[in-house]
């Protein structure tokens, strides 16, 4: 537990923030800072701990979490349409994972407060203009011109309010409850409409099944209020400090802007104002671990930022790559499991397999998404520890950003429909391809899954923990 002074707490600030913007005018980031700190907490500690304890099953092979959403937010994409598109697809998938885990998925959206970008370059040149590299609407404007591009403190208010917005959909989302049977039935949609559909069918029908006999013992409810959680990185430390709060009762302080945030595989430096800022906030949160992570590295990161060993606090979201995951991942797992630390394993398998079609169009394929999932759930399987989690890029919308896939999209069809700001994102098919295919994985040499009634089961508890108070809706 932290009961940090305010000296303490204030340490990151003497610290290099690596990818932090350069700002034209820190007065008129002060003032931006001095406003939000005034503004009420996007969420409150309750939920932040309610996470905790649901990272904590996770942590002990109990839950499988869940986390997805778009690559960068945009102001001018923020819609409850856009917002309901991407929920609805987490929870279709989270129906099809939950049944053959058999265990609880915990859901959390990379929303409300995805708006700035960590970026390898400082500069962009189109056409032999350089300006400043775009970095997430946080922060300066897609759009390529020198009014865009320069960074401007007072988007930072206007994440604040575009987040608060996501959350109050959110939370009217959840609260409307969800029918398993109608989530299941879009399932079965897909499946007969799918190029893939054969393959998947076995595993919608056996969900079907053990549904019908929940329904037959009298388990069945129309409608469930539904946990959901939110999460983002943590890049811009002035903004997640403005919004950090010390609760006297608690001794405790948490970051207000999400309820769960993560460092970047770019910010996750030791002796970094990252790593110190995240030490003093109790939310539960993850760094990124990739290719170049090493157990030393990895062991340190849990001292400094879990040092009281605590289930649920600490998750490592591993970006590999394909071709890397099977050789690389052991050793970390085998050093942090020997220790004794109880973090959450998590495969993020996007980041490390982006590429550049001949078009020029950032993309990813499908199969070596699937290739760096398989290895994760393979290095798990043969150390007998949990695979924990799973985090994606993904949107509710038809774009066309990543190849392959259900409907094989190929590189001529990329212009079609690619709408991310930044990095590709898997479509609604794309993801429920996805999670069929990982729903394979939790069973090694079978197409189907067992344990029907404990999956269903957990797929109940899952889809709804309605009496936590802090459930969005309860």
């Amino acid at each position: 537990m932290l009961t940090l002074t305010g000296e303490a707490a204030a340490h990151w600030r003497t610290l290099v923030a690596h990818q932090r913007p350069e700002w034209p005018s820190l007065a008129e980031l002060g003032d931006v800072a001095d406003h939000l700190a005034a503004l009420l907490p996007l969420v409150t500690p309750q939920e932040c701990d309610t996470l905790t304890a649901r990272l904590a099953q996770a942590a002990e092979g109990k839950a499988f979490l869940l986390q997805g959403g778009d690559c960068a937010e945009r102001f001018d994409r923020l819609s409850a349409q856009a917002i309901h598109s991407k929920l609805r697809l987490l929870r279709r998938m989270a129906v099809i994972l939950t049944y053959a885990s058999a265990v609880p998925v915990v859901k959390v959206g990379r929303m409300a407060g995805q708006y700035a970008k960590p970026r390898s370059r400082q500069t962009e040149t189109v056409d032999g203009r350089t300006l400043p590299v775009y970095r997430g609407d946080a922060v300066n404007g897609i759009g390529f011109s020198q009014a865009e591009r320069r960074p401007d403190p007072a988007r930072l208010l206007r994440m604040y309010d575009a987040s608060r917005y996501t959350l109050d959909v959110m939370r009217a989302y959840a609260h409307g409850g969800t029918d398993l049977r109608q989530l299941h039935e879009e399932n079965q949609d897909f499946v007969s409409r799918s190029p893939a559909g054969e393959r998947y069918g076995e595993l919608a029908g056996r969900i079907g099944e053990a549904l019908s006999r929940e329904d037959a013992c009298g388990g069945g409810h129309p409608s469930r209020t539904t946990e959901l959680f939110a999460g983002h990185e943590g890049l811009l430390l002035d903004y997640e400090a403005a919004l950090t709060r010390y609760h006297p009762r608690s001794g405790r302080r948490y970051a207000g802007s999400g309820h769960m945030l993560w460092i970047g595989d770019r910010t996750r430096q030791l002796d970094g104002a990252h790593v110190a800022y995240f030490a003093t906030i109790d939310n539960p949160i993850a760094v990124k671990l990739g290719p170049a992570a090493t157990p030393e590295q990895a062991m340190a990161l849990i001292d400094r930022l879990d040092p009281d060993r605590r289930p649920g606090r600490l998750t490592f979201i591993v970006r590999m790559g394909a071709h890397r995951v099977r050789y690389l991942l052991p050793q970390l797992v085998e050093k942090v499991t020997a220790s004794g630390a109880p973090v959450v394993w998590v495969c993020d398998p996007m980041h490390g397999n982006t590429f550049e079609a001949p078009s020029g169009h950032k993309t990813r394929r499908f199969d070596d998404i699937l290739a760096e999932v398989a290895g994760f759930f393979e290095v798990h399987r043969a150390l007998g520890t949990h695979a924990g989690g799973l985090h994606v890029e993904l949107t509710g919308e038809d774009v066309t950003e990543c190849v392959g896939g259900g409907a094989e999209l190929g590189f001529d069809d990329l212009h079609r429909g690619y709408e991310s700001a930044c990095d590709p994102r898997l479509n609604g098919g794309q993801a429920l391809d996805l999670a069929f295919l990982v729903a394979e994985m939790f069973t090694p040499g079978a197409t189907g899954v067992v344990r029907p009634d404990a999956a269903v089961n957990a797929a109940a508890r899952g889809a709804s923990h309605s009496d936590s108070p802090a459930s969005f809706g309860a």
